[in-house]
């Protein structure tokens, strides 16, 4: 396994230098001079020029990279043009937030998808199967600000119950999980449609398998066939796509953020792009590269705890 882990992880090195090589010529070749947004709109040609050597933004493409990768080979993403302050400490001021999102979405998507797989797998190709994947259907059609708007309608302006944006404080509060709790269902509706719908599939197959027909010959009741023999089985490739839906959900919160204000990494990439501050777009981009790889990754080694047929050679 340890030949595995340090295999994935070289051959995760290419990958990474070409998302660096990649958000670099994105940011630099849109339209926009940073140096003219510092300057403000009144400021005359040599005071941008000025700053325009100062951030280096005079030397040619080649060099700015090389500077770029060198201070990330370092452990050093750069310094904000707007604020002034590393990349990695901007970032990690707002990291935690993004994760915490992520993750209390991942929940509630594992939790419902699962249960919704399970209970339409169980009542295959009746009304409840029909009506639940109907559901699942429109979770994953529906565009997440949109489902965001709606429940920010409904539960903060109609009923009242809970904040309309902002986060209301740690997770352990009960203001923190008020304020957490539309977004997380915004932005986890998706996955959860698309793990209930694996679910199912994945379930009817393993109940189809001969083990399981042994098993109810046996006389076993039909609960215990389901959730003891065939669910363990079925889960394996919802696994797959709940480790990798962590990372599409770390990356796909920024809208999120913006319909309800979340001070995390997907509003400081908002606010980046917007002031043209290339370096925390482009530390932001490869920070989140790096985790969807080491998430891949644990995906990878988390198969053998699953199923012990599993070995890597």
């Amino acid at each position: 396994m340890y030949t595995y882990v340090i295999r994935k992880l070289i051959l995760a090195v290419p990958v990474l230098l070409g998302v660096s090589v990649l958000v670099f010529l994105i940011v630099h070749l849109t339209p926009g001079d940073p140096a003219r947004l510092l300057a403000g709109p009144e400021a005359f040609e040599e005071d941008i020029q000025a700053i325009r050597v100062r951030l280096g933004l005079d030397q040619p493409l080649p060099v700015q990279y090389g500077r770029f990768l060198g201070g990330v080979l370092r452990g050093d993403l750069g310094t904000s043009f707007r604020s002034g302050r590393p990349v990695a400490e901007e970032i990690a001021a707002r990291f935690p937030y993004t994760v915490e999102l992520a993750t209390v979405s991942l929940v509630v998507a594992i939790a419902a998808g699962v249960l919704v797989g399970v209970f339409s797998a169980a009542r295959q190709n009746s009304l409840w199967d029909a009506g639940t994947m109907g559901v699942a259907l429109m979770g994953i059609s529906v565009p997440t600000f949109w489902l965001g708007l709606l429940l920010m309608l409904l539960f903060s302006y109609y009923l009242g119950w809970l904040p309309a944006s902002g986060r209301g404080g740690p997770l352990w509060t009960r203001a923190g999980l008020e304020s957490i709790l539309m977004p997380a269902i915004a932005l986890g509706s998706p996955s959860a449609a698309v793990i209930a719908r694996l679910t199912r599939s994945s379930l009817l197959e393993v109940l189809s398998q001969d083990y399981v027909r042994t098993a109810r010959a046996k006389g076993l009741p039909e609960r215990v066939v389901l959730y003891r023999h065939a669910l363990k089985n079925a889960l394996i490739p919802v696994v797959t796509v709940a480790g990798l839906r962590l990372g599409a959900l770390l990356g796909g919160a920024v809208i999120t953020e913006q319909v309800f204000a979340w001070p995390g990494v997907g509003t400081l990439v908002v606010n980046a792009i917007n002031a043209r501050d290339y370096p925390v777009v482009q530390g932001t981009v490869l920070l989140m590269a790096t985790v969807f790889v080491l998430l891949n990754l644990t995906v990878d080694l988390v198969y053998a705890l699953i199923d012990p047929r599993i070995r890597f050679d």
